[in-house]
């Protein structure tokens, strides 16, 4: 297999754990307004991805270090022609991180509160308008520059798009909370659940079926099959109070759902509206040489970073209580 071929499926896996990852992240962050009624339920929230979230931001970080390394001209192109949707999503992120940090320092949680509501919504939103347009195409010129505009990127297939990813990472959300909480939380964690998939199941349903009628292969309309398969699954799981079967099932669909939109997208990286003006994994990519080593770096420290953060969460894979005694004695 070339070693561009290798990268772009490497990133496309970098890609996939974020979003598994960070997904339930961003979908705690959207519930915490709808489902923590007072400051203790709010502070449990907040701890169940406490001593994770920011492990799940570092596939965010190397993917695109990846990205810069490997495909230089599709970063380049990226991260102009997307300027203010990414720069936004940075922004979302920056506000997030904080109040996850401060918020128990400081007097004014409700303003931290609203900081990691919008911290979540927003990238949870926009990445699916990114990845629509990516796969979708967008206008780019002889030079591989982006020509557009931001209304351009705001196309309703786009749209569409982040409202699918929005409903998909609620759902992995609610029932990661479901997973990671008792009584009265995780009663309400499932109620929300059940809401946020079926609307996951419509929107993220219509999203991939106007991708795959859009050029999809006949791969692709397993994977998008597996994904809607496993929407399905988690609902009939969460209702059956099967949270650990759930949170697989919402898992595979978002494993699912990135696998069809690369699948789609390759051998591209950027299509252009004019094919001619397409960047590849080929006039995208750096010399062999680059990719030599960057393959040997992956190869040596990937599995470390694997192991640990596994590590990390079998050591709080416990559920968590306002429970006195059982904070003194979970992990």
């Amino acid at each position: 297999m070339e070693l561009t071929t290798v990268w772009f499926v490497l990133i496309a896996v970098l890609w996939t754990g974020y979003f598994v990852l960070e997904g339930f992240d961003f979908g705690v962050g959207v519930l915490l307004p709808f489902l923590a009624g007072d400051e203790a339920e709010r502070r449990l929230v907040y701890r169940a991805i406490g001593p994770v979230w920011d492990g799940n931001e570092v596939w965010l970080l190397v993917a695109g270090g990846a990205t810069f390394a490997a495909f230089p001209e599709w970063y380049a192109t990226l991260f102009s022609g997307f300027y203010l949707p990414l720069f936004l999503i940075l922004l979302a992120l920056i506000a997030r991180g904080v109040a996850l940090e401060y918020r128990a320092k400081s007097d004014r949680t409700r303003a931290w509160d609203h900081a990691f509501f919008w911290g979540s919504l927003i990238p949870a939103f926009l990445w699916g308008v990114a990845f629509a347009n990516i796969v979708r195409g967008v206008p780019l010129d002889a030079d591989h520059e982006y020509t557009g505009t931001l209304l351009t990127l705001l196309n309703p297939y786009a749209l569409l798009g982040g409202v699918a990813t929005l409903t998909l990472f609620t759902f992995h959300g609610a029932v990661f909370l479901a997973l990671r909480t008792v009584g009265e939380l995780r009663a309400g964690a499932t109620r929300l659940a059940l809401q946020a998939g079926l609307a996951s199941v419509l929107a993220g349903g219509a999203f991939l079926l106007l991708t795959q009628l859009d050029g999809g292969r006949t791969a692709t309309w397993i994977t998008a099959g597996i994904a809607t398969a496993g929407l399905l699954a988690a609902l009939v799981a969460t209702r059956a109070g099967r949270d650990g079967l759930a949170f697989t099932a919402t898992a595979t669909a978002i494993v699912a759902v990135t696998a069809t939109l690369f699948g789609n997208l390759w051998p591209d990286v950027m299509p252009a509206l004019d094919p001619a003006n397409s960047l590849t994994v080929v006039n995208a990519a750096s010399t062999p040489y680059t990719l030599g080593v960057m393959t040997w770096v992956a190869a040596i420290f990937t599995p470390v970073v694997l192991l640990y953060q596994g590590w990390t969460y079998w050591v709080f894979r416990k559920r968590l209580t306002n429970d006195p005694l059982e904070k003194a004695i979970s992990p």
